[in-house]
């Protein structure tokens, strides 16, 4: 064992690092999921969708007749098809088939969530739409908000798609509540993801969200391939920014959407 005192501190500082690095690792799922009480029992259009391990997650297909485009939505951490189903509704009123779905742990789905689930629930939603529902990949808009928008970016990085939305996300998970990179790995990196992105991408970020910082939506945005643009909504903050500015927001997307069919 060794006596230098320089030695001892870079010692015990390296294993309080390691142990950070555990904890943060082990506790991560816990930090990124807030699963609440199921705000529903069942929903209209409500259907089933096998994961790739056998469990089912609760989903909701609104299918819009003779639509050229198809929106697969992933909600945020602390919400389910209850919440979201009403404000989706308006995208099937605007022209757009909408499949969302609930996370393993969330809403009536089965399981737990965890960040491995997650990635395959997102997967197995996608593939229904391909596989199931025959829709053309390339007709398909993978649009996120906040955690959601994490999920998004990773699934367009594996998947061809018609274009990627992502409202009030991270560029990184552990990022979150600080600029520096403290730790070596992330179990959400969207830096990383979009820049592997193969289609158009809308980022929609507040300028006042105090949960998740413009900069990360900045980060994302100038990571992103072209073609890409951005919308910032002044004043916007985590949970108001589309009625900070609703108007612009619809507009936006309508405009992105209607685009991608001219490229």
């Amino acid at each position: 064992m060794t006596t230098n005192p320089i030695m001892k501190r870079i010692l015990i500082y390296g294993l309080l690092y390691l142990a950070l690095n555990l904890y943060a690792w082990f506790r991560s799922d816990q930090l990124l999921f807030c699963p609440q009480e199921p705000s529903y029992l069942h929903l209209p259009n409500e259907v089933k969708i096998p994961t790739a391990d056998g469990e089912h997650i609760t989903a909701v297909f609104l299918e819009y007749p003779d639509t050229e485009h198809t929106i697969l939505f992933n909600h945020g951490n602390a919400e389910d098809l209850g919440n979201v189903v009403p404000f989706m509704q308006q995208f099937y009123e605007m022209g757009f088939s909408v499949l969302m779905y609930d996370y393993r742990g969330y809403g009536t789905s089965e399981g737990k969530a965890s960040t491995t689930h997650v990635k395959q629930d997102a997967e197995a939603a996608y593939h229904w739409l391909v596989n199931e529902k025959r829709i053309d990949p390339k007709s398909i808009i993978i649009q996120g908000r906040s955690l959601g928008g994490g999920v998004a970016v990773w699934l367009a990085s594996r998947n061809e798609c018609g274009g990627l939305i992502t409202e009030e996300s991270f560029a990184s998970a552990i990022r979150v509540k600080t600029h520096w990179k403290i730790l070596p790995w992330d179990k959400f990196n969207s830096l990383r993801s979009i820049r592997r992105v193969d289609c158009p991408v809308l980022v929609i970020h507040g300028t006042d969200d105090q949960l998740i910082p413009l900069w990360h939506g900045e980060k994302v945005y100038n990571a992103a391939p072209e073609p890409k643009r951005a919308l910032w909504i002044e004043g916007g903050k985590h949970n108001n920014y589309v009625y900070a500015a609703e108007e612009k927001y619809f507009t936006t997307i309508r405009q992105f959407i209607d685009e991608l069919g001219a490229q």
